[in-house]
């Protein structure tokens, strides 16, 4: 026995397989969903809120999209936050038919804050909403949205994320692989805590938020992930976020590496951020309630963090194999049959996603360059470590203009209600 080397390895030995085993499992609930019936006649009245910076190239088509809702008009108003913008987003929202509110702040950048002005704006106005239906920009959105998320805010729930879907999923192998990325956690990540009663997590679009939510407890979420400070503040109030696996909204995709790079890396950088200020406070209220979903938000706080140290831990595991300096208890804990089950897993998951929402061949090509998007969030999520306490935001262009119906037939979605369907269920 290493004794002083493995005062540290043995405990990252256990970390490795606890991880490793908790999201293998949890992928599983992720495969089959129940039935949901969407009978609730419309009732909610909704503030859609659109928060855009120099998105002139795309927010026409948003607002334009709205007009193909399958929900009474009178039920909702399409509010656009024009942000520090230097071009014609305010212009073509507004001619498209969107309630343009501007705003200039130069000092406090970045949707979170344009969000919490945008809330208090619409707060001082004599319209009173029952939610808040916020997207990004580049989006576009299936029209049995806001209908679905009636549905849910009926059943009580409070904070709630639709379908991440891609509207740009065949431009570049980049979108293309983003894409699966996020097919594959819409289902064995968000539908698989969804079954099982745990809380997901917000992604920044296509979330639905309780106006009586906001009100009570504030927005203030103002860092680089609002969507995942305002996930956290949520749990600490036990108010886990609902999973709406029908209501789908389509997200432009990064079309080049560096873009996506970009993007990741601020997405690291926040996710650090929250990690540091929420991780203790998740921690003392999960054992003080003997909550399991607060602790379960842990574990997602922590999930960049394990990244580096299993990296760190393949790289020292290399040496060992040369200059055995740990005791390796991996397979003492579990059977090498368990860990190839394990290591065929994480290629077998995307399979059977794609084979769900019947994806167009294009993402079957782009399945042999996934390993390389998945493996350069390494790179990404060091950087973003190293770079925590930056918190200047940037903005990703959007370029994409598409219409809901050029989205529409790409490929059939497996998350996607046809109105007849949605009235049969």
């Amino acid at each position: 026995m290493n004794f002083p080397m493995d005062l540290v390895m043995v405990p990252v030995q256990l970390i490795v397989v606890f991880f490793t085993l908790y999201y293998f499992v949890l992928a599983f609930f992720g495969l089959f969903r129940a039935p949901k019936k969407i009978t609730a006649p419309p009732s909610k009245r909704f503030a859609v809120l659109v928060a855009a910076h120099n998105e002139e190239a795309v927010i026409g088509q948003l607002v334009d999209n709205f007009n193909i809702m399958d929900y009474p008009r009178q039920l909702f108003d399409v509010y656009v936050i024009a942000d520090n913008c230097t071009d014609k987003t305010a212009a073509v929202a507004r001619n498209a038919g969107a309630i343009v509110l501007e705003r200039f702040d130069p000092g406090n950048r970045g949707k979170g804050f344009a969000m919490e002005w945008g809330f208090d704006r619409i707060f001082a106005r004599d319209v009173h909403y029952d939610a808040f239906a916020v997207f990004d920009a580049d989006n576009l959105v299936d029209p049995q949205f806001l209908r679905v998320m009636n549905h849910h805010l009926i059943n009580g729930e409070l904070v709630i994320q639709g379908y991440l879907d891609a509207k740009n999923p065949t431009d570049t192998w980049v979108a293309g692989t983003f894409a699966i990325c996020f097919w594959v956690v819409d289902h064995i990540w968000h539908l698989a805590k969804y079954n099982i009663g745990l809380s997901s997590c917000l992604g920044g679009t296509g979330m639905v938020i309780s106006t009586e939510l906001l009100k009570r407890h504030g927005w203030g979420a103002t860092c680089l992930t609002e969507d995942l400070e305002f996930t956290m503040k949520c749990l600490l109030e036990g108010i886990p976020t609902s999973w709406a696996h029908d209501a789908v909204v389509y997200d432009e995709k990064p079309l080049t590496f560096m873009q996506s790079w970009n993007q990741r890396k601020r997405w690291a950088q926040g996710h650090f951020d929250v990690a540091s200020r929420f991780i203790p406070r998740l921690f003392a209220e999960g054992i003080r309630r003997r909550d399991i979903r607060l602790l379960d938000g842990i574990l997602h706080l922590f999930q960049p963090h394990f990244l580096i140290l299993s990296t760190i831990f393949v790289l020292l595991s290399m040496i060992h194999q040369h200059v055995p300096f740990y005791t390796n208890i991996l397979y003492t804990i579990l059977p090498g049959e368990v860990w190839a089950v394990v290591a065929i897993g994480q290629y077998i998951f995307p399979l059977i996603v794609l084979m769900k929402i019947r994806a167009p061949l294009k993402s079957w090509l782009y399945l042999l360059l996934y390993p390389v998007f998945i493996y350069s969030w390494v790179p990404v999520t060091f950087i973003g470590y190293h770079q925590r306490h930056d918190k200047i935001w940037s903005h990703t262009p959007h370029s994409r203009s598409l219409s809901y119906q050029e989205v529409l037939g790409t490929f059939p979605k497996e998350g996607m209600l046809s109105k007849q369907e949605a009235n049969e269920r």
